[in-house]
């Protein structure tokens, strides 16, 4: 039994256990959902979430105007937090083996930022600090993820032909440019830049 029990953990086959939660560390339903969301006590990875709100993402004063933005621009505004994130955590808690950042639109998946340490206790110690911390004049709010294979909990399709686009419930990772990549993850092995 202990055995059938371990190998439906997480599935569809769970009658207890949200397979969307353990998947992408979020879920649609959030406290609604009639399956258990169990924070893991250990883990690499560091969910942040609603951390990055892009440029077209944030909410506007009355009485703005509706600001025009370039791919470029977008792009540039993404991979400079990307860098000064990446630098961060790990200069001040520790290796990172990865860092990702969510494009969804969906309430429980925008902005979300996925930083993968190489060391759990270095993940903790992040945890734990960066919720007493501020980014762009929010508050940071961090917990730890059970997500550590972010190619099960991505999106299988390529971004412009999935069918839920940016309302997909899977993740859609925003991409660093070429050289951002390169300046990060030149001593690192384990980065694989996707392109589709």
């Amino acid at each position: 039994m202990a055995d059938y029990l371990a190998s439906i953990f997480a599935t569809e086959k769970d009658k207890v256990n949200c397979s969307f939660y353990y998947k992408i560390g979020a879920c649609r339903h959030g406290l609604k959902c009639t399956k258990s969301h169990n924070l893991p006590t250990f883990s690499q990875t560091v969910l942040l979430k609603n951390f990055y709100l892009g440029p077209l993402n944030s909410a506007k004063l009355p009485g703005q105007e509706f600001k025009q933005y370039t791919e470029e621009e977008l792009q540039k505004h993404f991979d400079d937090t990307y860098e000064e994130l990446f630098l961060e955590l790990e200069n001040k808690y520790g290796e990172l083996e990865e860092l990702n950042i969510c494009e969804n639109l969906n309430d429980h998946l925008i902005g979300n930022t996925y930083a993968k340490f190489r060391y759990e206790e270095d993940a903790e110690k992040a945890c734990e600090d960066l919720n007493n911390r501020w980014f762009d004049s929010k508050p940071i709010y961090a917990e730890l993820s059970p997500v550590t294979d972010f190619h099960e909990a991505s999106c299988q399709f390529n971004p412009e032909e999935c069918p839920r686009k940016k309302q997909c419930n899977f993740l859609h990772m925003k991409q660093i440019s070429r050289d951002l990549q390169k300046r990060l993850f030149k001593n690192k092995r384990r980065f694989f830049y996707r392109r589709y």
